[in-house]
């Protein structure tokens, strides 16, 4: 099914991506990246085709509008008509560019988590002298490490079906790796290799730093989370009550304040502003948290 839909998309569309290539460049260098399993060119076409089909269904869920339950002006109408259906489809356009950038990115974020004891690991198996191209099949079959098994997977693929020679095919994982570090870490391991060098004190080393680093940004990760709570006890629990304790003791006073009831504002700030804040708040700590 979604074969066929790429086909037609590419179809009808893969020339409009052919001649606007400094729209769809990133495309090159995402879609590798981000695990999707279709050309670059493919899915651009794609999202040009999700973008027309959206831009229809926008107009024509406006027109049942129009024609049921909102009756604007002619003006309205027309510029309802013009911008609601482009909106739309601008949306969807968006949206499945964002799809593989957002797939890009959680990949790199799970394999940096595990990197540091995948590369530690990869230390304790090279210390018992079995060939390079082993350790990678060893860590494949690792499904704890999640994205960056896959990874080790590909290496692997790359060497038994495809008859890549072990340090081709690192290399060629690491050129679509979306981890910086994990490109840096491999391309290392093929030039300690290919240059003589001892591939297990490499990854001692390699191992020690990765290690380092993460214990690193984890102490500095728990620090922020101490000022967050600070900030958070001062402006989200302080704050309300005494905003509440206040608008009490202005209710008894005047109840209402520049033509609003100090109640109403009461139950805006209780049902509404409160939540609005904490939601924020949890927001903004999933955005910045660091795996663990």
């Amino acid at each position: 099914m979604i074969d066929s839909i790429v086909g037609i998309a590419s179809k009808n569309f893969g020339s409009v991506v052919d001649n606007n290539q400094e729209i769809f460049k990133s495309l090159n260098e995402i879609i590798p990246k981000s695990g999707v399993n279709i050309p670059a060119r493919n899915y651009g076409a794609l999202m040009i085709f999700m973008t027309v089909i959206g831009y229809v269904i926008g107009l024509i869920l406006l027109i049942f509008l129009l024609a049921t339950v909102w009756h604007p002006n002619i003006f309205t109408m027309i510029g309802a008509i013009l911008f609601v259906p482009i909106a739309v489809g601008m949306s969807v356009f968006l949206m499945s560019y964002f799809v593989p950038y957002n797939q890009m990115t959680t990949r790199k974020t799970s394999i940096d988590t595990n990197l540091p004891f995948a590369v530690a690991h990869m230390g304790s198996i090279a210390t018992s002298g079995i060939p390079p191209s082993a350790i990678f099949k060893l860590l494949a079959d690792f499904s704890e490490y999640d994205a960056l098994a896959v990874e080790m997977g590909k290496i692997v693929r790359n060497m038994d079906m495809f008859g890549m020679d072990p340090m081709s095919s690192i290399r060629e994982v690491a050129k679509r790796s979306p981890s910086e570090k994990l490109k840096q870490i491999l391309l290392g391991f093929v030039s300690t290799i290919e240059s003589g060098g001892d591939l297990k004190t490499y990854l001692k080393i390699m191992g020690e730093q990765a290690l380092f680093e993460w214990r690193t940004k984890r102490q500095k990760y728990l620090q922020q989370l101490d000022t967050y709570a600070e900030f958070y006890t001062g402006l989200l629990i302080a704050a309300p009550l005494f905003i509440i304790s206040l608008f009490s003791v202005m209710n008894m006073i005047e109840s209402n304040l520049g033509g609003v009831g100090i109640l109403q504002l009461m139950k805006l700030s209780i049902y509404i502003l409160v939540p609005a804040l904490n939601i924020g708040f949890m927001l903004f700590l999933h955005s910045t948290q660091v795996e663990m």
